[in-house]
């Protein structure tokens, strides 16, 4: 058994090259099961292949560095590189050819599959950064474990509540993000009319209770409640930066980041006066990600 070789794929879902990858592996265990074991396949959404790459490079160092693929395969845990490098190994070593043309394989749809099985709702925030266009956050709300919670930022998300008792739009469309603290977070959500970032309002009433404090502040992405105290969630929310467990027991964390690592990243480094970006980077579109069909 520690004789068999040991295939790896870990890589972005959304590319057509982890299912060429993944297939390759797939088709040698199948044609060589004695010489191969289960290979291991590892589909990643965006911000966890940037997390994933970014500590591989500090991993192995020299050359991967410069690494750009979206997909890595490992033989026995040593770095064979991308799905070419893979191809040919295989061909050399095994004699083996992939037949299907690249071009058949159907990443959208293994991408949609991939969030279909996670039994969650996504939704989606298109954001402009100083009148620009900067691109779109998915969001992946962990409504099995928080769904009064997930109920409220969807909700605000495809303004289907109408209007606050105060009369304007629950929504997050056209809010901003207000406040930027290095290492740490963004923030946004005040849907008041006036944006300051002392505002905003659920969809249950002005505020509403602690959820759960389930899910851990383990890494960037993290999408939670912020508030003033206990049980004084509203609209505002935060996107973490980094891990940040100090904000477990305080703050009620509901969801993730999974695709937009440029957008976040370009969130991150707005400019500010006292943590407020000096110029809007405002929220010009949101709503449900459909499953369906891909809009990204």
């Amino acid at each position: 058994m520690d004789s068999k070789l040991h295939i790896e794929i870990i890589g972005l879902i959304k590319k057509s090259n982890f299912h060429v990858a993944k297939t390759i592996a797939e088709e040698l265990k199948q044609a060589f099961p004695d010489a191969f074991l289960d290979p291991t396949i590892e589909p990643l959404l965006e911000i966890d292949w940037h997390s994933f790459l970014c500590n591989k490079k500090n991993e192995l160092r020299g050359e991967v560095w410069q690494y750009s693929s979206t997909l890595m395969c490992f033989l026995n845990g040593h770095l064979l590189g991308n799905e070419r490098d893979l191809a040919s190994w295989a061909k050399n070593q095994c004699g083996f050819t992939l037949t299907w043309p690249q071009a058949s394989y159907k990443a959208e749809d293994g991408y949609l599959k991939h969030l279909q099985r996670t039994g969650h709702q996504f939704v989606f925030m298109d954001i402009e950064i100083a009148g620009e266009a900067a691109g779109r956050l998915l969001f992946e709300l962990f409504s099995d474990v928080c769904p009064k919670t997930s109920k409220n930022f969807q909700a605000l998300c495809t303004g289907e509540r109408g209007l606050t008792q105060s009369g304007h739009p629950l929504c997050y469309k056209g809010s901003v993000f207000h406040r930027v603290v290095p290492n740490g977070w963004v923030q946004g959500g005040d849907i008041s009319p006036e944006r300051r970032g002392n505002g905003g309002e659920s969809i249950y009433g002005l505020t509403f209770e602690d959820e759960t404090f389930a899910i851990s502040h383990t890494k960037r992405g993290i999408l939670g409640m912020a508030n003033k105290g206990p049980h004084s969630n509203g609209s505002q929310f935060y996107i973490t930066l980094q891990p940040t467990f100090w904000m477990d027991r305080t703050y009620v964390a509901f969801g993730q980041v999974v695709e937009g690592v440029d957008v976040l990243k370009r969130l991150e480094e707005a400019e500010t006066c006292h943590q407020r970006p000096k110029y809007d980077c405002k929220v010009v579109d949101c709503g449900v990600f459909s499953l369906n069909s891909s809009t990204l």
